[in-house]
């Protein structure tokens, strides 16, 4: 549910309220906006406003930026973000290796590092060693919190893990209290395929109103942007997009089944026949453009990268079929932005985005 940027005089409201100008105070950047500005834009009161800015520019979160002509009267002063006052960790906890990450209030990477991990360890180990590599980005700094990404299903909401496809033994795991109780620190847990979407949202070059992320590394998986927030669902169960049927006996999946798109395409890319992995992956994606009608497909995960152009024109050209064969308009499929740490960023914006008002919310204010 998109949410109002209008704000509300109550005392119940005050940090919503802090985190409507602190949303705005992000989105003007170095320019920077004036207390008028950030009055009439969150309905809040001048006074309201002052004291607010007043006591973000004690905590160090914001910061004079100059000052600028106005129309009659002195010059107003005009504020600033200071993305350095805090920051935020993201974890992907990929099948065999750990992407470790440090972002400040702007979702600027500060820091990362990668390690192996096996996944399919005691949870007790696999804690201590997202624990390890978030400890080793803190460095002193003011961190708000840690984000966790990982193969799903889990649910979202409690923090607890399902049978995760080829680890059953997590299921039921709550690995967010686990990691929140060992590091001390508040912990947010999500799929990875979510928090990729999330963070690729978030990006300002990204502005289809709905999109499918989807991810192919070690497994498959889809995140879904519909009408500009993430869907995770009533259960947070959504985009387990790798594990729908499209070829009845066909080899065997991780999930239990036969046929999965995902079982296709690893077997395919095991095989070293990537143009078949495309177009199984590209019949899902299909699927997803006619089932949900959205606006963009965007590819990620290790093994997109690893043959980018392959995957994206094999997908493209079953997309592009199915939509020639309905009279539909076609849908453009891209790379996703955001590299190798798409995933972890996504997972640091996981603390951000409430910070600043956001919940589900995907797009920056204009």
């Amino acid at each position: 549910m998109n949410r109002s940027n209008t704000g509300a005089n109550l005392p119940a409201l005050r940090n919503h309220n802090a985190a409507l100008v602190l949303d705005l105070l992000r989105a003007a950047g170095e320019a920077g906006i004036s207390r008028l500005e950030l009055a009439e834009r969150t309905g809040l009161t001048p006074q309201a406003v002052s004291k607010i800015t007043a006591r973000l520019r004690d905590e160090g979160t914001a910061t004079e930026a100059g000052r600028r002509a106005s129309t009659g009267g002195k010059p107003r002063t005009v504020l600033k973000l200071v993305p350095s006052a805090a920051h935020a960790i993201g974890l992907h906890l990929d099948r065999d290796e750990l992407t470790a990450v440090l972002v400040d209030l702007a979702g600027t990477l500060v820091g990362a590092r990668t390690v192996p991990l096996d996944l399919g360890a005691e949870p007790s180990c696999v804690v201590e060693a997202a624990a390890a590599e978030a400890e080793a980005l803190t460095g002193g700094r003011r961190v708000l919190g840690v984000g966790v990404a990982m193969p799903g299903p889990l649910d979202h909401d409690s923090g607890v893990l399902h049978r995760v496809t080829g680890f059953p033994h997590w299921n039921g795991f709550p690995l967010r209290d686990a990691l929140a109780e060992r590091l001390g620190r508040k912990v947010f847990l999500d799929k990875d395929t979510n928090a990729a979407a999330l963070g690729l949202a978030l990006r300002a070059g990204t502005r289809a109103g709905s999109f499918a992320y989807l991810h192919l590394g070690t497994g498959l998986g889809a995140g879904l942007v519909l009408g500009g927030a993430l869907h995770r669902g009533a259960r947070t169960g959504a985009g387990e997009f790798g594990h729908q049927t499209i070829l009845l006996g066909g080899p065997a999946c991780g999930c239990g089944g036969r046929g999965c798109i995902e079982a296709l395409c690893l077997a395919s890319v095991a095989r070293g026949d990537i143009a078949a992995a495309a177009r199984f992956l590209g019949v899902g994606a299909a699927n997803l453009v006619g089932l949900l009608d959205i606006d963009e497909i965007l590819l990620g995960g290790r093994t997109v990268t690893a043959d980018q152009d392959t995957f994206v024109r094999g997908v493209a050209a079953v997309v592009e079929e199915r939509a020639r064969r309905g009279g539909a308009p076609e849908v453009p499929v891209r790379p996703a932005a955001g590299g190798p740490h798409a995933v972890a960023e996504g997972a640091a914006q996981l603390v951000l985005v409430p910070v600043f008002g956001r919940a589900n919310v995907a797009y920056p204010q204009a």
